[in-house]
């Protein structure tokens, strides 16, 4: 007997698609071949995908091939081959969407009252349609079939009749559909799948009903217990091909198999299979409510890849009174909206519309380089707080993450992440970035950061106090916990360390040897991990601008946390409402700092990222620029525009912009210098063709701000289009903006607006502006940045003064175009 042994290459786990492409390997020789998990002293038959998925195995575990038989030799060869290679390109498991956050609801949709029940969103997106609910399958009328001789000969029919069902369908599918119906098929073409029932029928006499639910059983309970969320997900899969089965078997006693749809409907259950999802007609399916549910539940990914949006935390139960009637599912704001009213009902109309075209938008400019006028590659990546939003976050076009804040894991629980937990979240992130760089800053907890079960005392000023790497030799198995997780996941993409708060280089060098220390126990003990690991610091604490040049002996990166950097420096808490607006980074002192910092950096070949919240204010961005900063790391939805500017700038003009900043005496100078430095965004004109709409349909003051200031962020010029929505309202609150003759002038001077604009609306038919004014046909929408010099008053009232002529009202009114109204008011009007 020969035998192979190794540790499991597979992120995550051995599922079933991994399972199946092993056990085709194996089931090419005539030797018998064992597959042997040591960590749990499992054993299975490496020609069964099944009995390989229930050793339990996940990733680094030490597992063992054993080979006996003729050809055992040449296997062997073979199968090592594989093993070392191959092997690790048959797990892919798609990444899930960002995890998303509630958006407060707008002004405009609250006015409308419309009734309202809070859900988790899963999958994002707006769907309207009738609420219907789908029972979950229950299997107990299948137990009542008395045992029969014929047993047997029906399972081998029905086990051929399902897999010819399977291989129809996929002959018609393609992407995740294809690759989860083709593991559905891999388990029902098992040995050990059809083997456990028929020795079920064999040796303890049970009906073939009772065989197929009690096999379900005992594989859903051993995938229960798995460490891995992944391998508890399957749950679902074993439990789908289990119903499938018994359907076939008992046609007579199967519910329907499909759940036709014939109007636009909203789907709730208690969970849904992979394949009752795909017998569904996505073209009528708005919407899933899933009672229960993971976020790498077949169902789901199958729901996203179809964009059909998702939300759970509503169980079916409290839903009953609502089934039948309309209602929408609302992922933006994570509602679900019950018996909307008209008004109600044309808000998401507009909302959708709007939707549709800025997801088109979004997806034109993400992938689109970050390299300056002058061809200067610059990276742009993101700060993230968990494995979730990477995917979104690369979506909006991310370069890497730049800064992974490890301490969101360590929150709002009783104790600590164990290892395993972390290595599959920091191995999800890994995975979603598909080789881009992924920096982990290690655990910035204590402090402003209460953890209760760490038990350190109340401080009077957390922020300066005990906290991030000074707390780490006294929690050291808890740092090193976080090191072998982090240095496990980096085996499966690009990971870098990067640790918080350093003050002295003493404190890097006890990191380094801890590191040395746990890649050590690792390699002791046989576990998958990388041996390259970059290690940088947060420069935050000012103490280490002066001796910069040591660190660089010591670290490979550098990433300025202007956050903390900025209150440091100044000595000023900018949580204090009575120190705080002493609290900015432009200044000289602030710059000069930064300056200092990168040229020292560059000297000695090391890179400096800035990963504070300056990093993605665009106004900013020629100055950080000019400074020689290497990366740009911010919020997802930050990135698209910040890469559109990048664009418009020659990297020589803006060194020269920073080389005078740096020589000015106060933060104001600094700003008149960015006043004056030639926008390199090109400029958008306050009236333009693409904010001019003739005949939308438009039916109130409401549905009016929404549209116009949705309107306003598929063109780029907001990213903030509710918060915008909510400044226009602020001002009405105060006095109604229509100024009579059929015309309404909403305006507000906002920092949401990234372009100062004029937008025009030529409504269908005319609507209550709510004020005395009489109803409104034209509606003049004006927005002005926080920082734009133009007056807006006097904006407003050339406008005003404009419409008062008669003349010019009835020709604005006779424009049958936007062309026509551009020209018009481009005639008439100069600001």
């Amino acid at each position: 007997m020969l035998s192979i042994e190794f540790c499991c290459p597979l992120p995550n786990g051995l599922h079933a698609r991994p399972a199946w492409a092993l056990k085709e390997q194996c089931s090419a020789w005539r030797s018998d071949i064992r597959f042997i998990n040591k960590r749990l002293n499992t054993h299975a038959d490496a020609k069964s995908s099944l009995a390989l998925i229930s050793t339990g195995t996940l990733f680094n575990d030490s597992c063992v091939l054993e080979i006996s038989g003729s050809d055992e030799e040449q296997a062997r060869r073979v199968l090592e081959h594989y093993l070392t290679v191959a092997f690790i390109d048959s797990d892919s498991i798609p990444s899930g969407d960002a995890p998303h956050i509630a958006h407060p609801l707008p002004r405009s949709l609250v006015r409308l009252n419309p009734q309202l029940r809070q859900a988790i969103t899963l999958a994002s997106g707006i769907g309207t349609g009738t609420l219907r609910r789908l029972q979950s399958d229950n299997l107990e009328r299948y137990r009542q079939n008395p045992a029969s001789a014929e047993d047997i000969t029906r399972l081998e029919h029905s086990l051929a009749t399902l897999a010819e069902q399977l291989n129809q369908r996929l002959r018609g599918l393609d992407g995740e559909s294809k690759t989860i119906i083709s593991a559905h098929l891999s388990l029902i073409q098992d040995d050990e799948f059809g083997g456990n029932i028929r020795r079920l029928i064999a040796e303890e006499r049970l009906s073939l009903a009772n065989a197929i639910i009690r096999n379900m059983e005992q594989i859903c309970d051993k995938l229960s217990l798995s460490a891995s969320d992944y391998l508890r997900e399957r749950v679902s899969d074993i439990r789908d091909i289990s119903e499938q089965l018994l359907s076939i078997t008992w046609p007579e006693l199967s519910q329907t198999t499909t759940f036709a749809l014939e109007t636009p409907t909203i789907l709730a259950t208690e969970d849904l299979t992979p394949s009752q999802f795909l017998s569904l007609d996505t073209r009528k399916l708005q919407g899933l409510i899933l009672e229960k549910t993971g976020r790498t539940s077949h169902t789901l990914i199958l729901a996203r890849a179809a964009s059909v949006p998702v939300m759970s935390g509503l169980s079916v139960a409290s839903l009953t009174a609502d089934i039948g009637k309309e209602v929408i599912l609302d992922g933006v704001c994570s509602v679900l909206v019950v018996e909307p009213d008209e008004a109600v009902s044309h808000y998401y109309s507009v909302a959708q519309r709007l939707a549709d075209k800025r997801h088109q938008q979004q997806i034109k400019h993400a992938g689109l380089p970050a390299v300056t006028r002058d061809n200067v590659p610059v990276a742009i990546a993101a700060n993230i707080g968990s494995a979730l939003e990477a995917p979104g976050a690369f979506a909006n076009g991310a370069q890497g993450v730049g800064l992974f804040r490890t301490e969101m894991l360590y929150m709002d629980r009783d104790a600590a992440p164990d290892e395993q937990e972390q290595f599959e979240a920091y191995q999800q992130v890994l995975l979603s970035a598909e080789g881009k760089p992924v920096i982990f800053r290690t655990m910035d907890i204590g402090g402003d950061k209460q953890i209760p079960w760490l038990n350190i005392p109340q401080e009077e000023n957390p922020f300066l106090g005990y906290r991030a790497v000074r707390i780490y030799p006294e929690f050291v198995e808890l740092f090193r916990t976080q090191l072998r997780a982090i240095l496990r996941a980096g085996a499966s993409g690009n990971a870098l360390l990067m640790i918080p708060m350093v003050h002295s280089l003493d404190q890097i060098l006890w990191v380094k040897q801890e590191l040395r220390n746990v890649q050590e126990a690792l390699k002791a003990q046989g576990l998958r991990h990388t041996s390259h690991l970059p290690l940088g610091i947060m420069v935050e604490v000012p103490s280490v601008c002066f001796i910069i040049d040591h660190f660089c002996d010591e670290v490979d990166f550098f990433s300025i946390g202007s956050n903390d950097m900025t209150q440091y420096l100044y000595a000023v808490d900018r949580n204090n409402p009575r120190v705080s607006p002493l609290y900015n980074p432009i200044t000289p002192s602030f710059l000069r700092m930064v300056r200092q910092i990168v040229t020292a950096a560059h000297r000695h070949g090391k890179w400096v990222g800035i990963c504070g919240e300056l990093a993605g204010e665009c106004r900013y961005l020629p100055l950080l620029l000019g400074l020689g900063i290497d990366e740009f790391s911010m919020s997802g939805p930050r990135i698209p525009p910040v890469k559109t500017q990048l664009r418009q700038l020659e990297s020589l003009a803006c060194q020269a912009l920073a080389d005078n900043a740096c020589e000015c005496r106060s933060a104001e100078e600094i700003e008149e210098l960015l006043t004056e430095f030639t926008p390199q965004e090109p400029a958008r004109p306050l009236l333009a063709l693409e904010n001019i709409v003739v005949n939308e349909p438009l039916t109130s003051k409401e549905q009016v701000l929404q549209f116009m200031c949705g309107n306003l962020a598929i063109q780029g010029r907001t990213d903030n289009p509710l918060e915008l929505e909510e400044d226009l309202w602020q001002r009405e609150e105060i006095v109604t903006t229509a100024v009579g003759f059929g015309v309404a002038i909403p305006h507000t001077k906002s920092a949401w607006i990234r372009h100062s604009s004029i937008s025009i609306a030529r409504l269908e038919k005319p609507i209550d502006w709510e004020s005395d004014m009489g109803e409104i046909e034209l509606v003049i929408m004006l927005t002005l940045g926080a920082q734009e010099g133009i007056n807006h008053v006097k904006v407003f009232s050339q406008l005003a003064r404009k419409l008062v002529n008669k003349a010019f009202r009835a020709s604005l009114f006779a424009a049958n175009s936007p062309q026509q109204i551009l020209d018009l008011l481009n005639a008439e009007l100069s600001f």
